[in-house]
């Protein structure tokens, strides 16, 4: 069974399925199209499935012109119909897993696809979870669901996990040459998901003994991230106080060339990993009596940049007579990183939200995103965003920038703002110096 396979799969006969057709799931779909497979993206979403199906593309790293080819060619193709999965020889889970308002994970997504694919589970077939998720979950959560089908794990059929590594907007690394981790149940589960990988991947597929140390090692990735983003925004904090510049301080200390790994402060986290994955782990932790005391306190730190943000824009203001109610904020970018459309957790939600309380005049710039809505609710406010102008920047008591897209005009922002106060250091970024700036210019 395994040869039979590991055959289709080396000759690019094995039909392969995707399930969840987001920021993960639609560009792995490309590449197991591009490298030959044919591919059956399953989602939820009618809307999602017809414009796969019409060749529209929704994900940013995602070429255009190629989903289109592909789907013109019979390469790709979506459905609702989770009976297709009796088509698939090998099928990656890609859905969401957030937190819920408690903190803790909600694997109801990874839950409800196990149970989809399960109902046509055949021998032979390759299941992968590709969700970031807690220790464990493959085996305690998807295992049993598709072994409650009378197959069992390594016998009849393959389970592994092996973790996306998606980082919207990322010119230089992308799913087909980012290095891939796959953990398996069993060997040969580790062998056929890794051949799976081979054939679609240029970058590095590496094998470790059990999809537990492939879940961990994800949540490591992020957790590392979060933890020393959070120890530049606390020192950032610090630096404000003393009247340190954080920003010459970070560049001065990745002149040395060993020990020292360069991380910026920010107006807070965001994307769907590094702000809720360790929080994965810190749930699971529990489970063995342990508190995860560091990353508790680097999530504190984050959590709370947005209200730094809100009370340093207040203050700021008030150097000018100016209380923030009824004061003019023009808000620069509303996604989470700069050049992305992606909103996902992103730290602009709640600064926008403060400043609404404390009853600020605001408008939003953002060239990547015509609107947004405050919250996942189907009732949350819609807000629109507007064009950057001279006039929008000259009627602004504060400019404030929290998103440093490349697109923005920054001559035109240095030139006409009367105040400004940037989260991203991004003047630094486009050659311009705050010396040139004829605005009040604070950096965070």
């Amino acid at each position: 069974m395994t040869n039979v396979l590991l055959e289709k799969l080396e000759n690019r006969t094995a039909v392969v399925g995707v399930v969840g057709l987001g920021y993960v799931g639609l560009p792995l779909a490309v590449e197991k199209a591009k490298a030959g497979f044919r591919v059956i993206g399953f989602d939820v979403l009618q809307h999602r499935v017809d414009e796969v199906n019409q060749g529209i593309n929704y994900i940013g790293d995602v070429v255009d012109e190629e989903l289109k080819e592909l789907v013109s060619s019979g390469k790709i193709m979506a459905t609702t119909d989770y009976s297709k999965i009796r088509e698939v020889d090998a099928v990656a889970i890609c859905v969401p897993t957030p937190l819920d308002k408690y903190q803790q994970p909600d694997v109801s997504y990874v839950e409800s696809s196990s149970k989809d694919i399960a109902k046509y589970l055949h021998p032979g077939m390759l299941v992968v979870l590709e969700s970031t998720t807690y220790p464990g979950t493959t085996e305690e959560v998807v295992g049993p669901i598709l072994e409650a089908t009378g197959l069992k794990i390594g016998q009849d059929f393959y389970l592994a996990y092996s973790p996306e590594r998606v980082d919207p907007g990322n010119k230089t690394f992308n799913t087909k040459n980012t290095p891939k981790v796959v953990g398996g149940v069993t060997a040969d589960c580790t062998k056929v998901a890794a051949a799976m990988y081979r054939a679609v991947l240029e970058g590095e597929v590496h094998e470790v003994s059990s999809p537990k140390v492939a879940e961990m090692e994800k949540i490591f990735e992020n957790t590392f991230r979060n933890i020393n983003i959070g120890l530049a925004n606390e020192m950032a904090i610090l630096c404000h106080k003393m009247g340190i510049d954080i920003w010459e301080v970070i560049d001065a200390a990745k002149t040395k060339p060993y020990g020292f790994m360069a991380f910026y402060p920010g107006p807070g986290l965001g994307g769907h990993c590094i702000p809720i994955d360790p929080f994965y782990l810190t749930w699971k932790a529990r489970e063995y009596n342990y508190h995860t005391r560091l990353i508790e306190c680097s999530g504190e730190i984050n959590n709370a940049m947005p209200e730094f943000v809100v009370d340093r824009t207040m203050k700021i203001l008030n150097r000018y007579g100016k209380a923030l109610a009824g004061s003019k904020v023009l808000v620069l970018g509303v996604a989470y990183k700069k050049d992305i459309d992606d909103m996902r957790e992103s730290p602009v939600l709640p600064i926008l939200e403060l400043l609404e309380t404390y009853n600020a005049d605001v408008e939003v710039v953002d060239p990547h995103v015509p609107s947004f809505r405050f919250s996942h609710s189907a009732d949350a406010k819609v807000m629109e965003t507007v064009e950057l102008t001279a006039d929008r920047l000259q009627n602004a008591d504060l400019v404030l920038l929290t998103t440093d897209h490349s697109a923005f005009d920054y001559e035109l922002i240095a030139r006409e703002s009367k105040v400004i106060f940037d989260t991203r250091n991004a003047f630094k970024g486009v050659g311009i110096s705050t010396s040139n700036i004829q605005a009040d210019y604070e950096k965070l």
